[in-house]
């Protein structure tokens, strides 16, 4: 689906067990007139029918429900008839291993319910109307199974392989690093998320994969069969030296709207040439488009995600009008196509 604004409002289903943060959410979402409240919903079961009546174009859910969790809830909705789902529960602020797994399971976004003061509110409220509107305009689809597990296959170059994502991100980079083998080169990651969730995000993808996966930190020395995940919040993330250079964690304005941002860490590689592999993945916006663009003029090799397979086809097509993709591939062949240009 476009990017672009439709002139119809997003109509969106409330599914959460308190009456008033239902109506809470209903305020604050009806605000805008871009947005229609369909419908409200105590629990998932009540939701299942109303989602067939209504045809809502967005979810909000909770995760803590009774009975069925709305973890339980959105894997039965991806798998049964994907749609935007937009996770929004107290859960989220605190408990990073439910909102990360949210995410990978296919929910499009995760936010903290509005509190009851007004700044904090308003301030959320944006935030959730922000959020709503771009899960409508998302491409959500059944989860295809993941890539294999590769082999190596052969002598792999002396690279660092830099990935950027956002919107849709967590459930593709799940699939993508759970591919790679043991041996592969250090892969350094910026994906849009909140500092709250970023060493959760490290720590779980570790557990599903054969690399070693790790919340970056200032000074870590880049090692093979590593994947290190920029930490979010106040820093960018950019590498010092070559394949065996270092991690700096810097301080600065957002860059492309983003810290840490895309760019920051794709014009950081761009000195390496091609000693550097490039791969942008989906998500909203322009971040990376033009680090991408500056590692591809230096000679480092680039991937963008297909837009088929793209829950956003935002970032790679931006990062493509610009120059700076060599080639788009889809998600369930990227882990192969990264390897294809690391190999001698």
């Amino acid at each position: 689906m476009s990017e672009l604004a439709s002139s119809a409002p997003t109509r969106v289903l409330i599914v959460d067990d308190s009456p008033s943060m239902r109506a809470m959410l209903s305020r604050l979402l009806a605000s805008d007139p871009l947005i229609e409240v369909v419908g409200t919903a105590p629990e998932p079961h009540a939701a299942r029918e109303m989602i067939k009546t209504l045809n809502p174009d967005v979810v909000t859910l909770d995760i803590e429900m009774p009975g069925m969790d709305g973890l339980s809830f959105l894997e039965k909705i991806m798998r049964l008839r994907p749609m935007p789902v937009v996770m929004c529960s107290t859960l989220t602020a605190r408990g990073a291993e439910a909102t990360i797994e949210a995410l990978r399971l296919g929910a499009v976004d995760c936010i903290a319910k509005p509190s009851g003061n007004a700044q904090e509110m308003a301030q959320n409220g944006a935030l959730l109307r922000k959020m709503v509107k771009a899960a409508a305009r998302s491409s959500v689809r059944r989860a295809p199974a993941p890539p294999a597990q590769l082999a190596a296959g052969g002598r792999l170059r002396d690279v660092v392989i830099a990935i950027g994502a956002s919107t849709g991100g967590v459930e593709a980079l799940f699939a993508l690093v759970a591919a790679l083998p043991p041996d592969c080169p250090p892969v350094l990651v910026v994906q849009h998320m909140p500092a709250a969730f970023t060493n959760g995000f490290a720590v779980r993808m570790d557990r599903d994969s054969r690399v070693k996966v790790v919340e970056a930190e200032h000074g870590m020395t880049l090692q093979r069969g590593t994947v290190y995940i920029a930490p979010g919040g106040e820093r960018h993330m950019e590498l010092v030296g070559g394949s065996s250079g270092t991690i700096r964690l810097l301080p600065g304005d957002p860059v492309t709207g983003h810290r840490p941002s895309v760019d920051v860490l794709f014009h950081s590689i761009a000195p390496l040439g091609s000693r550097g592999v490039g791969v942008i993945l989906t998500g909203m916006g322009s971040d990376g488009a033009s680090g991408l663009r500056a590692m591809r003029d230096a000679g480092a090799r680039t991937l963008g995600q297909s837009r088929e397979s793209c829950v956003v086809y935002g970032m790679p097509r931006a990062a493509m009008e610009a120059g700076g993709v060599e080639a788009e591939v889809s998600l369930s062949v990227m882990p192969e196509a990264i390897l294809g240009l690391c190999r001698l």
